[in-house]
């Protein structure tokens, strides 16, 4: 697609302001009633869904210059968390406010407008096949010491993909470590890829790298099908997001599963057997890319009518990607589970979660308002009176230990994963 087919939902915006904030029926309080991180920081108009509309309407008509440093701003200060898209098919389904967000950032960066902190990343992924910038030999030092197969020595039905974060950042290779061993020793034909494993693809997507994306997406859907994979597994919601979501368009037929997916389903198997208990508070984050985009890809080729010149028609009817058919139950069952656990609820949850604040490059590029959102979350975590905060993706995870360091909270950081296996 091109900014070019993006001109009705320009025009279409009708200035509700839906974008703006969770849908007013699931407002509980004032404090957390807001659901854009891009406005609430910035207060002012153009940084919301409806402000990028307008912009990218007046980059297409040319009343406004592709080559300035406030559109880059604009444009990249976005979280892409999704959470306009969502809220605004409460009352407007036939707009499409994330896609456009992210047509507009390929369509700077195929200009050449690209931020100088995102070129670091770029760069160091074109070498090391990842945005860490570390060596991608140290890809599989996570797994040093378990006894699991490496798919590309011997085959095997499952891959356990690790992805970025939680291959080279130490402090959470506790997660991946815990969920490759107790799937393996369920009785899961798992495999991991090591220090073959490369990037998903998934975060230089959302900043606007279509090309670095598809090479890497192309190489993972290549490697699985030579090794005859059947499902894949991640504990990345960012992973999750690329090959339940994006693969797909490219031709992927794999089953997809986020690690809590699969340890709900060996609990109800009876495959995983809890032996002690956690006397715990806890509440859960809802990671935005296991969530609200963590619905399955729906193939669509269709046309877009008008009826008497007003009302919009696709034919066939368009798939309608609400949020509310992401991943939100597995992981609480789990939780629900486990000995000792109590799970309170946090104000904006399921598909109208507040991000964490790491996605989409801005913890790159704007580290300021990537720590604000994170903190904004954990005030609204201490709300609950929960004792810790339990995530699903080591983004989340990430970004939350460095808030609460920040701040100097009590608050504990988990992964589902890690209280899993506590209890085992």
């Amino acid at each position: 697609m091109a900014l070019e087919d993006f001109r009705r939902d320009q025009e279409r915006c009708s200035e509700c302001n839906s974008c703006k904030w969770i849908p007013f029926d699931q407002i509980k309080s004032q404090r957390f009633a807001i659901g854009c991180p891009s406005i609430a920081y910035n207060n002012f108009t153009g940084y919301s869904a409806r402000g990028r509309f307008a912009i990218g309407l007046a980059l297409n008509e040319g009343r406004i210059d592709l080559y300035s440093d406030k559109l880059q701003e604009i444009v990249f200060k976005c979280l892409t968390c999704g959470n306009c898209d969502v809220a605004h098919k409460v009352c407007r389904y036939d707009v499409e406010p994330l896609d456009h967000i992210l047509e507009m950032r390929k369509t700077l960066t195929g200009a050449g407008q690209v931020l100088l902190e995102h070129m670091i990343y770029i760069d160091h992924l074109r070498k090391e096949d990842n945005m860490m910038l570390e060596p991608k030999a140290k890809r599989g030092d996570w797994a040093k010491g378990l006894d699991v197969k490496i798919a590309t020595d011997e085959p095997c039905e499952v891959i356990y993909h690790a992805g970025c974060r939680f291959s080279f950042d130490e402090e959470l290779w506790p997660s991946a470590r815990s969920a490759a061993t107790i799937l393996k020793n369920a009785g899961v034909d798992v495999g991991i890829m090591g220090k073959d494993e490369a990037c998903c693809g998934s975060r230089v997507h959302s900043m606007g790298f279509e090309g670095e994306y598809r090479k890497f997406a192309e190489n993972a859907i290549d490697a699985w099908k030579t090794q005859g994979v059947k499902t894949v597994v991640t504990s990345c919601s960012d992973c999750y997001y690329a090959f339940n979501r994006l693969y797909p368009r490219l031709g992927a037929h794999f089953e997809v599963l986020h690690t809590v997916q699969y340890l709900e389903r060996l609990i109800k198997e009876g495959k995983i057997k809890f032996g002690k208990s956690i006397p715990m508070k806890v509440t859960y984050h809802d990671p935005c890319h296991l969530g609200r985009q963590g619905e399955s890809y729906v193939p669509w080729d269709g046309v877009a009518k008008k009826i008497k010149g007003q009302i919009n028609l696709f034919n066939p009817p368009k798939p309608r990607y609400t949020g509310a058919r992401g991943v939100y139950d597995a992981p609480r069952n789990v939780l629900k589970s486990i000995p000792g656990i109590e799970l309170v609820e946090m104000e904006r949850i399921r598909e109208y979660a507040w991000c964490c604040g790491a996605g989409g490059g801005v913890r790159m590029a704007y580290p300021e308002f990537s720590g604000w959102t994170a903190a904004e979350r954990i005030e609204e975590a201490k709300s609950t009176g929960a004792e810790a905060i339990v995530t699903t993706c080591g983004h989340c995870e990430r970004n939350f230990l460095d808030a609460v360091e920040t701040a100097g909270e009590k608050m504990k950081v988990l992964d589902v994963v890690q209280l899993v296996e506590q209890t085992m």
